[in-house]
């Protein structure tokens, strides 16, 4: 296997960058053996390892995270109940709700329509047609939920997690018990272990998996400064609040509170990069077009301004599918959400560590293997289409953006 290079993170996540300083684990400096091995600590890494430590608590574990914990991730607590509102801005995006309110109808789910004064009276801005709010769904703050995690998990004795610990290689070392035995390698140490966990999403390929079929699209952020008290008070509304643009490629919108300030977060645009990095030019065309959203959304705030902005990566797959399940002999996949990898992440890396344990009871029963992600098209062709396509939706997506 090639020397695995690390792509450049574009910009700096402001959900880390709001967070108070945490302390940082300990870079991989010397040679150990570990039972299990995860390479990756987002969603899906920690999750996998929480899961490893309640089916054996007693193997001993090692995490090996690239950066550090949630750089890589897009208040008082990390999860927030308070559902999710669609939000329409044109008749084009009412239309989806009213498509998207039968599709619930007819799985007998709750939800509730909000008109033009409902959603300022949320939002403090009459920039909105309606809504379509839907209860059950939590608003997290990403790159806190996954330090509580790692810290969860960490307190784990058996359990140690590396950050900025890239790995530069992973190889076949021996056998050992009738097992393969596999060697990762950082530029300080190096971990042996039997069986490993791949939970880098689309850098899966980078380890020379899954070849080919799997699309790195980046989705891009902003966050404002701080608001202060009588900017808050000329906007309204109330102090938390998220919307999903019921248009796919318009912005999201939330206003946060708590730790981290009061501010408020844009998100839009996309772009194809099978390189898996982001030139300089798009990344600002990208902020550019955060102000504008902002501007557009709320002229109250003139002097407010975007202090952070950063891009994040999602990988899909055609057929929208997991990149699981064993792909050597004690390597396993847990890769490419699908944009969701929140849930997806979390579910994948529990039923990962399942699977390489051979766990008799799931917490997650009903999963079944789904066919392997198809093959794509040669990449020239892929970045021209996929993104001619997405700049397509995006100026189709209007005043939504």
């Amino acid at each position: 296997m090639n020397q695995i290079k690390l792509p450049k993170n574009p910009g700096d996540t402001g959900w880390k960058e709001i967070l108070p300083k945490r302390k940082v684990n300990s870079k991989l400096s010397d040679h150990i053996n570990a039972d299990y091995l995860i390479i990756g600590g987002g969603f899906a890494g920690l999750s996998a390892a929480r899961r490893l430590n309640q089916i054996d608590n007693k193997a001993k574990i090692a995490l090996l995270e690239a950066c550090e914990i949630a750089e890589y991730e897009m208040l008082p607590e990390a999860i927030q109940l308070v559902g999710k509102t669609n939000a329409a801005a044109t008749p084009k995006g009412m239309n989806f709700n009213i498509e998207y309110a039968k599709h619930l109808d007819k799985t007998s789910e709750s939800y509730k329509v909000l008109d033009a004064q409902d959603m300022k009276d949320l939002t403090g801005i009459d920039y909105y047609m309606n809504g379509l709010w839907t209860p059950g769904t939590a608003m997290l703050q990403p790159a806190l939920y996954i330090q509580s995690l790692a810290d969860g998990v960490s307190k784990n004795n058996n359990t140690t997690i590396y950050e900025n610990s890239p790995v530069i290689s992973l190889k076949e070392e021996g056998m050992h018990d009738g097992q393969k035995v596999w060697k990762a390698k950082t530029s300080l140490g190096s971990i042996s272990s039997p069986k490993v966990i791949l939970a880098v999403n689309g850098l899966v390929e980078k380890f020379g998996y899954f070849q080919n079929r799997l699309m790195t699209i980046f989705t891009y952020s902003s966050l404002s400064r701080e608001l202060t008290l009588d900017e808050s008070n000329m906007l309204g509304g109330s102090q938390e609040w998220g919307l999903t643009s019921a248009d796919a490629m318009g912005s999201s919108v939330r206003r946060i509170s708590g730790m981290g300030g009061n501010r408020i977060l844009i998100r839009n645009r996309w772009s194809y990069n099978p390189s898996m990095e982001v030139s300089d030019s798009f990344m600002s065309s990208a902020a550019n077009s955060h102000n504008e959203s902002f501007k557009a959304r709320f002229p109250m705030l003139k002097k407010v301004s975007m202090e952070y902005s950063w891009g994040g990566r999602l990988c899909l797959s055609l057929n929208s599918v997991f990149a699981q399940g064993e792909v050597d002999e004690g390597i396993y996949s847990a890769c490419c959400q699908n944009g969701l990898g929140t849930a997806k992440g979390t579910a994948i890396g529990i039923i990962t560590a399942e699977k390489i344990t051979g766990a008799i009871n799931s917490l997650v029963p009903d999963f079944v293997d789904e066919e392997a992600p198809k093959k794509l098209m040669p990449k020239p062709f892929m970045w021209f289409g996929v993104n001619s396509y997405m700049r397509w939706k995006e100026l189709m997506a209007g005043k939504e953006k």
